[in-house]
């Protein structure tokens, strides 16, 4: 059994990482909150951009998108991988890495390359794969803007032909407790298909349904984007909260069971100590 100061010593270094863990817990709760109000209140413009854009295109020839829907052989992908700065946050980040390793095993012979947004993707991933772009900055500010320049220069890789096709990988916000890895594709647009009918008899368009359209195409990857990276910070934050409130009941588990090493181990030295005494007693009436 240990002795009494490693014990103590023990329990002092527990009790120090539960508070750190208790913290942790507690400023990832305060940034989930917010970051769960933004993506939250994003979602219903996100998805209702996409529904117009789905009308629009419903009623027109498919080739009007141009260059961001044309399909070309697969040679050269561009994974664009969303993870987090820091780690502490469970398999948040693996979960992300380990989904890009698959996608880029499933394109064998191709070229395959990865667009890091976050360092903990950065560096997990440039022992695989080349690294084509890192933008794990924009974490240090998210806002739209800041996101709508990855998304040009994530649009401009795809019609100037270095990229043929670009997917995103992120963890998409569920719950405190549950975040979702999704694949979507970014690049080219997915051919637009509507079964309902649309009824434009109501409306007047102008310029004209193919320029509006062109106009939405840009908007609509650029909000794409953001929703997959507030959906990553969102998720990140959650991740966090729950992982640190485990360590922290995990610690204070253990930090209770020092204690009782401890108290045991004391009461078996005082015992000791009072058999001595007694035992010396014994020896000086012999």
């Amino acid at each position: 059994m240990a002795n009494l100061k490693e014990i103590r010593n023990r329990i002092t270094s527990v009790s120090s990482t539960m508070q750190i863990t208790s913290a942790m817990k507690m400023v990832s709760a305060a940034k989930l909150k917010k970051a769960q109000d933004a993506i939250t209140a994003m979602r219903p413009y996100a998805e209702k951009l996409t529904e117009l854009l789905q009308s629009l295109s419903s009623t027109l020839d498919g080739e009007v998108g141009g260059s961001f829907t044309t399909q070309r052989e697969v040679n050269r992908v561009l994974i664009v991988a969303v993870t987090s700065n820091r780690g502490l946050c469970g398999a948040f980040n693996s979960n992300v890495i380990k989904q890009a390793k698959l996608i880029a095993d499933s394109y064998a012979g191709k070229q395959v390359d990865i667009f890091a947004i976050g360092k903990k993707g950065n560096d997990a991933l440039s022992k695989t794969n080349k690294i084509a772009g890192n933008k794990s900055e924009v974490f240090d500010n998210l806002t739209f803007d800041n996101v709508a320049e990855i998304a040009q220069i994530l649009t401009d890789k795809f019609t100037s032909g270095e990229y043929d096709k670009i997917q995103i990988v992120y963890n998409q916000f569920k719950n405190a407790a549950t975040q979702i890895v999704q694949t979507e594709q970014f690049l080219p647009l997915a051919p637009i298909k509507s079964d309902k009918p649309v009824s434009t008899g109501d409306y007047i368009f102008e310029p004209s349904k193919e320029e509006i359209v062109l106009t939405l195409i840009p908007k609509s990857l650029k909000t794409q984007l953001y929703k997959a990276i507030r959906d990553s910070f969102a998720s990140e934050h959650g991740a966090r909260m729950t992982a640190m409130h485990k360590a922290t009941d995990n610690a204070t588990e253990l930090r209770n069971q020092l204690k009782l090493t401890y108290n045991k181990a004391r009461q078996a030295a005082i015992t000791n100590e009072i058999l001595e005494i007694v035992g010396g007693a014994e020896a000086l009436k012999g």
